[in-house]
């Protein structure tokens, strides 16, 4: 790979506002807009006119079908539409049912043009989706299903306006078929379901428009390029943050995880491990011996153990000694399956556990959590019961605190599916940790490096590959 772009310019997403609203926020949002002396209609105008400009952008000159619902998404439609009709693009729009809203309604009588029944054998470039909003709860009938489907299999390119007609947004649920869309235009703010599986892998690239909501620092946030900084000039390695890798019964994995730690702002990383290397960086300070001896260095900014710890009496052994000496911890793998609630008393120190979906489970399990449901709120449970930052890892990763702080993922690299890659997350968590950051802000920077570090890496890497690229993603936040 030549050069090394940013993320933020090669991601399917534009970053214009990172706020991450549920359905009741953004009603809550638009209701403020219009005691604020915005009507409905302008607001319809300001969202269908912004849409609009992506969907010119994108046909090219090429005919657009555009569908409509009965609600104020239908609506939007009808706006898009009438935009594109006045600039001269061949405009096709397929009512699925009249509209049933009084902003919908007064859309509708804006569009200059015909508008056509669903059985219409309408085809072209450009399929606009905008027959049910984010406000959906319910399957689609088989009859609407099988219309999306018609019109999405007879146009080249599928455009969905705020998310994808069976959709569900606050939890990412598929409510109709799984159309594959090619772009997804969000309006106002991002919706839950924009970042959650499985609705986030059909939405192809993502942009927003912007109609005026008003930032809330209360609501879910985007996770975005961090802004860190070179050392200060008076620096030393321990003043950037000693980390400590607590190793296990596999090595290897404890050693990928020292290695991204390296690269991940701490400025002296010690693996304690008990078990030979094959080999190991020169930079890299190994220490063996008694653990509780080695932990009682009283210059410890932070702590990782998991990666490589085993299962064994002697990884219990050795978790419950990080626990006790209650520094700011990193737990990950292994130790998410050893930990137990009695390891939690008397700890006052911050800690980070790292889980994709099977961990959670376990962890879960261990602690009585039930009924929580979707990622986003069984994160916020486990968060609330450990008193932890819980990163919820995965293709949709989300991160939350136990103070109620929300912060999401945006699609990273499939090519992360590899052994090994979770290591190197928890040792940039850690490392990030040890510089001494707060533990909710280390577990986004490590998060948006990880993802950085692997678009850099580029393709088929392994997780030593993305381990050697998170110096170049910390370039990237200078």
């Amino acid at each position: 790979m030549t050069g090394i772009a940013s993320l933020q310019e090669q991601l399917p997403v534009a970053m214009a506002n990172s706020q991450i609203l549920t359905v009741a926020e953004m009603r809550s949002a638009e209701q403020a807009l219009m005691d604020g002396g915005t009507d409905v209609h302008q607001l319809m105008q300001r969202a269908g006119c912004g849409a609009a400009e992506w969907v010119w952008r994108i046909a090219a000159g090429r005919g657009v079908t555009v569908l409509c619902g009965p609600g104020n998404n239908g609506g939007d439609g009808y706006v898009i539409a009438e935009r594109l009709r006045q600039r001269g693009l061949p405009v096709q729009v397929i009512a699925a049912m009249p509209p049933a809203t009084d902003a919908a309604v007064r859309a509708r009588k804006g569009f200059g043009g015909d508008v056509m029944s669903t059985d219409s054998k309408a085809s072209g470039a450009i399929f606009v989706d905008c027959l049910f909003g984010s406000g959906l709860t319910r399957e689609l009938s088989d009859e609407l299903a099988q219309l999306l489907v018609r019109l999405a299999s007879s146009h080249a390119y599928s455009i969905a306006i705020d998310v994808p007609s069976g959709v569900e947004s606050d939890q990412g649920k598929i409510l109709g078929p799984q159309l594959e869309y090619d772009l997804t235009i969000s309006l106002g703010a991002w919706k839950r379901a924009h970042f959650l599986m499985p609705a986030m892998g059909l939405m192809g690239i993502l942009r927003l428009v912007d109609i005026g909501v008003a930032k809330s620092d209360a609501s879910a946030q985007l996770i975005e390029r961090p802004s860190l900084a070179a050392p200060a000039v008076d620096s030393h390695k321990y003043r950037r943050g000693l980390l400590a890798v607590v190793g296990g019964q596999m090595p290897g994995a404890g050693m990928l995880a020292a290695r991204a730690a390296m690269y991940g702002g701490a400025g002296y990383v010690k693996l304690f491990s008990d078990h030979p290397l094959a080999s190991a960086p020169d930079e890299l300070v190994l220490e063996g011996g008694e653990l509780a001896i080695a932990l009682a260095d009283g210059r410890l900014n932070a702590i990782l153990a998991g990666p490589g710890l085993g299962r064994e009496q002697a990884a219990q052994h050795r978790l419950a000694e990080v626990m006790r000496r209650d520094a700011p911890t990193v737990l990950d793998a292994d130790a998410l399956v050893l930990l137990k609630p009695g390891m939690l008393a008397n700890r006052c120190a911050a800690f980070i556990v790292t889980p994709h979906e099977g961990e959670l489970a376990r962890l879960e399990a261990s602690f009585g959590i039930v009924g929580a449901e979707g990622k986003v709120a069984r994160a916020q449970e486990l968060a609330r019961r450990l008193g932890a930052i819980v990163i919820a890892k995965g293709p949709d990763t989300v991160v939350a605190a136990p103070d109620g702080r929300l912060a999401m993922a945006n699609r990273a690299s499939s090519w992360l599916s590899t052994a090994g890659t979770g290591d190197v997350l928890a040792g940039i968590v850690a490392s990030r940790l040890a510089t001494g950051a707060d533990p909710f802000d280390a577990a986004c920077q490590g998060v948006w490096l990880h993802a950085e570090a692997a678009h850099i890496a580029g393709v088929a890497f392994t997780a030593a590959e993305l381990a050697q690229e998170v110096a170049h993603a910390y370039s990237a936040c200078l």
